[in-house]
């Protein structure tokens, strides 16, 4: 029903300004979609003014208000303010009783519609005020009154005071049935509740600072409630859907759940609410249920169930320490996988194992819950350390390593020579980086790292004097993997083989010059073509074998030549021929009925004893001893090899290599290729090597913890005897475990040659 303004009042009458007044703000109350001409909006504006600056103003009793002027102003603005105040104050009881014949969503229809006419009304008010807010307002505010707000802020405290307190309870008790209704499935109309949450954010006012606002009102009523229904479904509804589901199932559920309600709160909820709602589902749907959960969790591992282990691990890495427990029983089924995939290879321990086949299975399980961590565990760090340990142990601590815990890195030494060393299976450059780098994985967890480093050394060695590695790039690029992984002392000496190897191609190529010039070139034509290797004494694994020697003739005055040539250049130095690593190349010519004569490689020892049979065609086993002057021990090997193959006849035949038997030159000796090569490791050889080099790397380890001791000593002069070897332990850890009996060892070793000395109590001391 549209409200007529009455005529414009006189100016001095404020009762009759007041009536005008409040026709005027109920027009804007009611009907402001009609809208407000400008004659009646400058008439309001007008009377508000007229109503502050009134001189003589004629109360409604008649009398005169105030004498001076300035006294008077401030007197009729509180009067203005105050029957604003009343005027909105009945307003809302009328909409407040309205309101109690709406319910659930009618009744937030109904809210929404009246606080959105209200406010958009105080606004126009507020406007129209703008001269009491100017001055009597402001000026209330500056002399620290109380309860004393702008017209706008004015409607809200109204709306919050008189019709608010009385109405939320109702309110929220419909906004949280329209929630469940969604939660249910059902489609609500999200814009309500949106704008009922702004409601109850705009009616938080700071009480000390009106120009400020407080979410107090919005928490108080609307969060602490949604919170409780929000706690109070989802109990209900977890318990009810675990009892007749499966953990995988619930997992989904939960997880759906809690993204359905991180989506909530975009849509339609204030995000001040995000973090205590999160909080509060994830309490009832994770924590209430985590040892659910938790026991589920070995059940996927062993079927290696990763989609649903990445939401086991999502939902459990919310709450705190929700992960802690899984991860002690990730650790320990890797280790426990990893001990079985050994045992699968390792059925007879005492028999020679393949390296590859040992390795491999290290990496499968590896491989395996490395992606796991990667993938379902988005490679969380403690994960990592969980996975690491597990594999520390099992690849340091496993039925092979029983044998001696040293097989671990022998083994994996061994594949990593097979890998660099020249073969018939030609490997692609992508290939072989890949496998180096599955090695390395390896040998991190490796905790005899000095043993790995003596046998590899010594197998490089071998690889370098025989011009037998595979790629010069690849043993480059390992040893500065392993540079990377131990630092620069590790590979030191490994970098000073390379060195040496360069330093002897010039040497070659020099030497080639120099005898160019002294041979003419017949003697060239006859001379046998070398290359020599000049090792460094103290960074070359490699010795002398302990057996005499007797060089043919045919190379001896090549050899003596080389040394002329060497000690020129380096006169004061040493040469210790290392002829059990020589080899060369001997033609067959006496082999009948071949076009092409074949070609025998051949170890040094064997050339001494293929040679012999120039002179003669059956030999004495004493005799071809004596003409080369070798050990038995050394001999035997190398001359079986050529009696396996029937390169040299036994007389009589399968007579053993003992004083007695003949031998004498195949001529009938026949093969498929025309390069044979006969200088192969002997399985005896071989594993004396293996065990001389455990014998190495006792003596390097009693040495490094002797050293270290004395460091330590030398910069502490004092320190008690546990202390000493915990120190110990700290810093040869990178290379090797020590044993706590053999730091003692090594602690007496130095009392006895007077680097340290006992003192009182448990102190030791050390001796300048």
């Amino acid at each position: 029903m549209p409200i007529t303004m009455p005529p414009q009042p006189n100016k001095d009458d404020l009762a009759a300004t007041w009536s005008y007044l409040e026709t005027g703000v109920e027009r804007i109350m009611r009907n402001l979609k009609e809208g407000v001409d400008m004659g009646t909006y400058m008439g309001i504006y007008t009377a508000v003014h007229n109503f502050c600056t009134s001189q003589k103003a004629v109360a409604s009793h008649g009398g005169i208000i105030g004498t001076s002027s300035h006294r008077g102003a401030h007197l009729l603005g509180e009067d203005l303010y105050k029957n604003l105040r009343q005027y909105l104050e009945k307003h809302l009881l009328k909409i407040l009783e309205q309101s109690k014949t709406h319910e659930d969503e009618a009744l937030l229809s109904f809210y929404i519609r009246e606080w959105n006419r209200y406010t958009t009304a105080a606004k126009y008010t507020n406007h129209l005020f703008k001269y009491l807010n100017r001055h009597w307002v402001k000026r209330e505010i500056e002399e620290g009154k109380k309860d004393i707000y702008d017209v706008y802020t004015l409607h809200l405290v109204q709306w919050r005071e008189v019709l608010f307190k009385d109405i939320t309870e109702k309110v929220m008790a419909a906004v949280l049935k329209m929630v469940e209704k969604q939660r249910n499935g059902e489609t609500i109309e999200q814009a309500q509740v949106k704008s009922i949450v702004d409601s109850f954010v705009s009616l938080g006012l700071d009480e000390s600072d009106s120009t400020k606002s407080t979410l107090d009102v919005y928490r108080f009523h609307f969060e602490k409630p949604f919170l409780a229904a929000t706690k109070a479904y989802y109990e209900m509804e977890s318990a009810q859907f675990v009892a007749e589901n499966s953990v995988v199932e619930y997992m989904k559920k939960a997880e759906l759940r809690l993204d359905e309600e991180r989506d909530r709160v975009g849509r339609y909820l204030h995000p001040d609410i995000m973090t205590p709602l999160m909080k509060n589902c994830l309490e009832v749907l994770v924590t209430g249920h985590s040892p659910l959960l938790r026991d589920e969790f070995q059940v996927l591992l062993d079927n290696d169930r990763q989609e649903d282990l990445a939401r086991m691990y999502r939902l459990l890495n919310r709450i705190v320490d929700g992960l802690d427990p899984l991860r002690s029983k990730f650790e320990h089924h890797v280790r426990k996988c990893g001990l079985a995939n050994v045992e699968k290879i390792a059925v007879d321990v005492a028999k020679d194992l393949e390296p590859k086949v040992y390795v491999d299975a290290l990496l499968e399980v590896h491989t395996q819950y490395q992606k796991l961590v990667d993938d379902a565990f988005n490679g969380e760090s403690e994960f990592v350390r969980s996975l690491d340990n597990a594999c520390k142990e099992f690849v340091n601590r496993n039925k092979v390593c029983k044998m001696g815990s040293t097989r671990s890195p022998e083994l994996l030494a061994r594949y990593t020579d097979t890998l660099l060393k020249k073969s018939a299976k030609s490997v692609e450059e992508a290939e072989l980086e890949a496998s180096l780098t599955q090695i390395m994985t390896v040998f991190k967890y490796i905790e005899d790292k000095d043993v790995f480093q003596t046998f590899y050394s010594k197998w490089l060695a071998k690889r370098l004097v025989q011009f037998s590695s595979a790629s010069e790039d690849a043993e480059t690029n390992m040893i500065s993997k392993l540079k990377e992984a131990c630092g620069y002392e590790y590979t030191n000496k490994l970098q000073r083989m390379f060195q040496d190897i360069q330093i002897s191609k010039d040497l070659n190529s020099n030497y080639k010059d120099w005898q160019a010039k002294l041979l003419d070139e017949g003697d060239l034509k006859k001379a046998v073509d070398p290359h020599y290797h000049v090792l460094t004494d103290g960074f070359w694994p490699l010795a002398a074998q302990n057996t005499n020697f007797a060089a043919p003739a045919e190379i001896v005055k090549t050899y003596k030549r080389f040394e002329s040539f060497y000690f020129d250049k380096h006169s004061g130095r040493r040469l210790t021929w290392l002829w059990g690593l020589c080899k060369g190349e001997l033609k067959a010519n006496y082999i009948k009925n071949i076009k092409i004569p074949y070609t025998f490689q051949v170890s040094t020892y064997q050339m001494a004893i293929l040679l012999l049979f120039n002179e003669q065609e059956e030999l004495q086993y004493e005799e071809m001893l004596q003409a080369t002057m070798l050990n038995a021990e050394v001999f035997d090997p190398s001359l079986l090899v050529l009696v396996k193959h029937k390169v040299l006849n036994a007389i009589p035949e399968n007579a053993k290599a003992e004083s007695g038997t003949k031998y004498a030159l195949n001529y009938n000796f026949k093969s498929k290729k025309v390069k044979i090569n006969f200088n192969v490791s002997i399985k005896s050889e071989t594993k004396q090597e293996v065990e001389d080099t455990h014998k190495t790397v006792e003596e390097y380890r009693n040495l490094l913890m002797q050293s270290a001791i004395v460091r330590i000593m030398k910069s502490r002069k004092k320190m008690k005897h546990v202390q000493l070897v915990q120190e110990t332990i700290s810093q040869i850890r990178s290379q090797f475990t020590p044993k706590i009996p053999d730091i003692k060892k090594s602690i007496d070793q130095l009392i006895e040659k007077e680097y340290l000395e006992r003192l009182e109590g448990e102190e030791l001391g050390y001796v300048a």
